[in-house]
């Protein structure tokens, strides 16, 4: 396919999504007791710190703080500690902070030491909703969702005014259960006021907030939001939810896409190795780096941001594998995926 004119790289942000792999030797039940008891932070701080520089070395323009906690209860774990609300659900906003960034300072530090720039980051929190129905379900108390979104806003504001060595340069918002979860109760209306109020300091800020939904089915609710300008499609795996949105309905909201186009199922991506090779490649890891050398390559890549690109145009604004890669083998392939999408990014802005 050729492209009408030429992409400048700048018009297209390379960000991802989060999660990554553990180091070798390091389990999920570490570092869920580091986080927690903070009893070994050289080595929680080096763990993270490292994964950080990895996503920057591998080319991600603009890094999201290494995931490495469960998504809710990341938040919760403070929002439901009585010394930390001013009522219930409602954070105080001094302890609405978030460790993976103080932690990034020092790496960032470094980074900015090597090049003599700030690294741009990617501050991801869980939306309003997705904590709501952790903790409540299908029900429908809409003062609760609203005191959650106000804390979600704490988080992102203190996040945004105490960096240091880093710029905060898109704040996303992770509500994958809008479109998917059938318990959903509120109405479009009650959604909107929700993630207005949680992204309203960010909203006020020079920078492009996101939201992360795992289906585009109801895209407008995002659109219709004023704060949130970006909106995410898992759409390496899932071509069709390309065809669920509508170029207009952008346009008309003056909303951009964060287009995936690097695949992160890798469940899906091994049992085709398996039955390749008649193996299992979670033993036989032996095959498992076909997946960056054979499959998610550089050239498939930039064939999916072609056609992508062929639909949406300058409505593109993001672009970064589908979703986080905390499930991967290891940090080794993980980052191999990255330096693809970089690559494939390069070879369609040319």
């Amino acid at each position: 396919m050729i492209l009408a004119h030429t992409i400048a790289m700048s018009d297209l942000i390379f960000d991802d999504i989060g999660s990554f792999p553990l180091p070798e030797g390091v389990t999920k039940e570490w570092m869920e007791s580091a986080f927690s008891k903070r009893d070994n932070d050289e080595k929680l701080f080096s763990v993270i710190g490292s994964a950080f520089s990895q996503k920057l070395d591998a080319g991600v323009q603009v890094a999201t703080y290494p995931q490495f906690q469960d998504m809710n209860q990341q938040f919760l774990s403070i929002i439901n500690d009585p010394e930390c609300v001013e009522e219930p659900f409602k954070v105080k906003e001094d302890k609405a902070r978030i460790l993976e960034l103080d932690i990034l300072e020092e790496a960032a530090a470094e980074y900015r030491d090597k090049t003599g720039e700030k690294p741009d980051v990617r501050v991801c929190v869980t939306g309003p909703l997705e904590l709501y129905l952790k903790e409540f379900g299908g029900t429908q108390y809409t003062d609760i969702l609203n005191l959650l979104a106000v804390s979600i806003d704490r988080f992102i504001s203190n996040s945004i005014k105490s960096a240091k060595n880093f710029n905060i340069r898109t704040v996303s918002i992770d509500e994958p259960s809008i479109g998917i979860n059938p318990q959903i109760m509120f109405t479009d209306a009650e959604l909107v006021e929700a993630l207005t109020t949680a992204t309203s300091y960010a909203g006020k800020q020079n920078m492009d907030v996101e939201i992360h939904l795992h289906s585009p089915l109801h895209y407008k609710i995002p659109c219709d939001t004023p704060n949130i300008n970006v909106i995410g499609v898992e759409s390496a795996a899932n071509p069709s939810y390309l065809d669920l949105i509508d170029k207009k309905v952008l346009e008309d909201t003056d909303s951009f896409l964060r287009v995936g186009v690097a695949r992160t199922d890798i469940f899906n991506l091994a049992s085709v190795l398996n039955e390749k090779y008649n193996t299992n490649v979670w033993k036989d890891t032996q095959y498992l780096s076909e997946i960056v050398t054979e499959m998610e390559t550089p050239d498939v890549i930039t064939k999916r941001l072609e056609k992508a690109y062929s639909i949406f145009g300058e409505r593109i604004k993001y672009v970064g594998p589908d979703c986080g890669l905390g499930s991967w083998p290891t940090q080794e392939i993980a980052g191999q995926l990255l330096t693809n999408v970089a690559r494939g990014i390069e070879n369609f802005c040319k």
